[in-house]
């Protein structure tokens, strides 16, 4: 995967912003001349950030001291009870090994991150695409493991099942956007490479179930008797990613040989 510019930085809610902002300078004055870059990535990178979203936000440093992370505790607790701000600190001689360790992620935050401080630590990074096929691989099974696993002990509790189920939406929508670019597609949003990849498995009812996930990811609540309904669409909709990834695999295979 050939690197991808950084995107623009977003308007984000006021309220996100101001929090961002005063973390960002938190962060820059905790670690001083240790703070090498910082990455927002994921659906605040885009612009797309809703409610129920979390803020990522990559801090790339140089060392990891405890008192300069020390410095940085309370304006990170202040950070994540506001706007859900879940930050990844990397040590700069890291990164070209984490993309490696976990290819998929790193994909998506190439694709989806906007440099508010410091260099662009994947200005000449490219993912291995064979390391990053196999993960997905891994992902789809993951996710499918747990969604079973999820219907099992919470059926009966049709509002701990839509709290898992919205909780599934942003891998899934990761996962797709990454196999449809490694199919050699035009990169495209997580949600709309989700969509995309929905239809063309030709999934039932897959609009309905599409209105029936943002009403998930918005408000948590499904109208009753639909949280299993949506849960094994999804259990299909893996399926389906899970014979894209092997087609992709096998293609790797065979220029290997």
């Amino acid at each position: 995967m050939a690197p991808i510019s950084p995107i623009a930085v977003p308007d984000l809610p006021p309220e996100v912003q101001k929090v961002l902002d005063e973390f960002v300078l938190s962060a820059k004055e905790a670690f001083s001349d240790q703070a090498c870059s910082l990455v927002l990535f994921g659906s605040a990178a885009e612009g797309k950030l809703r409610p129920a979203s979390d803020v990522n936000l990559l801090v790339v440093i140089s060392t990891f001291e405890q008192s300069h992370a020390d410095r940085l505790r309370q304006p990170l607790r202040v950070a994540e009870s506001a706007i859900q701000l879940r930050p990844m600190f990397l040590l700069r001689d890291e990164v070209a090994v984490a993309s490696r360790v976990f290819a998929p992620k790193f994909a998506d935050i190439i694709r989806r991150r906007v440099i508010l401080f410091g260099d662009d630590p994947f200005a000449s990074l490219s993912i291995p695409r064979d390391a990053e096929i196999r993960q997905l691989n891994q992902q789809s099974l993951n996710l499918t493991l747990r969604l079973r696993a999820a219907y099992v002990s919470r059926s009966l509790r049709e509002e701990q099942l839509t709290r898992f189920i919205a909780g599934t939406l942003g891998p899934l929508r990761t996962l797709s956007a990454a196999i449809l670019e490694l199919e050699s597609r035009s990169s495209m949003s997580p949600q709309a490479a989700f969509e995309r990849l929905g239809a063309e498995l030709k999934l039932p009812q897959w609009p309905d179930t599409l209105a029936l996930l943002a009403a998930a990811h918005e408000s948590r609540l499904l109208p009753a008797g639909s949280a299993a309904q949506v849960l094994f669409q999804l259990l299909e909709f893996l399926r389906g990613t899970t014979v894209r990834v092997e087609a992709l695999s096998s293609e790797v295979r065979r220029e290997s040989v």
